[in-house]
């Protein structure tokens, strides 16, 4: 099967993303206990003795064609340091999803995120010619609706009652979700936004 979003390699001076694999297991537990990261209610992150079912969820849902999925790799250590995906794949009509996506504590809120969204969407955009790249979270992760905004992702709406959250710490409760999209006709001003917050934040954060 020909799959829309192939496997691939996406690399840029902070960041690399690279088909994720079995292997990255190890980093990948390390990277999801810095700051016990699945003990945020509101999103869907591995708890570390789950981690080689969702490696093996993903790569599933990546030979079926809804996915695919990478691994966050830091290239000053070489290790995997969190996950991401274009997900919800609809080759027919040119349109991802960028989701799923978590990063070890310690490299949250650094010039790695914007790289990665920055890398995503050139490929998405510019190879896959996407349509529209769509966003989606939880109404209550402020952090996830404010990353998002600084994208220049625009609301679409809110899904109400989407779907119940089996998260332990809020089992049984009903998740809003947040629907946000760049169309294509969008992504050359995005791309210049994007590229001066990684100039400024360079500037700010130097190496």
């Amino acid at each position: 099967m020909s799959l829309f979003a192939a496997p691939v390699t996406l690399s840029g001076q902070h960041v690399k993303l690279v088909p994720l694999a079995p292997a990255h297991h190890d980093n990948l537990v390390q990277a999801v206990q810095d700051g016990q990261l699945w003990n945020h209610w509101y999103t869907a992150i591995p708890h570390p003795e789950a981690m080689a079912t969702e490696i093996t969820r993903r790569l599933d849902l990546q030979a079926k064609g809804s996915m695919c999925a990478f691994a966050v790799i830091d290239p000053a250590t070489d290790q995997a340091v969190g996950m991401t995906t274009y997900m919800n794949i609809d080759a027919a009509n040119r349109r991802v999803e960028i989701g799923s996506t978590w990063y070890r504590q310690s490299v949250q809120r650094t010039l790695m995120n914007t790289q990665a969204k920055r890398l995503l969407l050139a490929h998405a955009f510019e190879q896959l010619n996407c349509i529209a790249v769509e966003f989606r979270t939880h109404f209550f992760n402020q952090q996830s609706r404010r990353a998002i905004e600084r994208l220049g992702a625009k609301l679409d709406g809110v899904l109400r009652s989407h779907q119940i959250n089996p998260h332990p710490l809020a089992a049984g409760t009903l998740r809003d979700t947040c629907v946000y999209s760049i169309i294509a006709s969008e992504w050359p001003t995005v791309k210049a936004h994007l590229d001066h917050q990684l100039r400024r934040q360079r500037e700010i954060i130097p190496d």
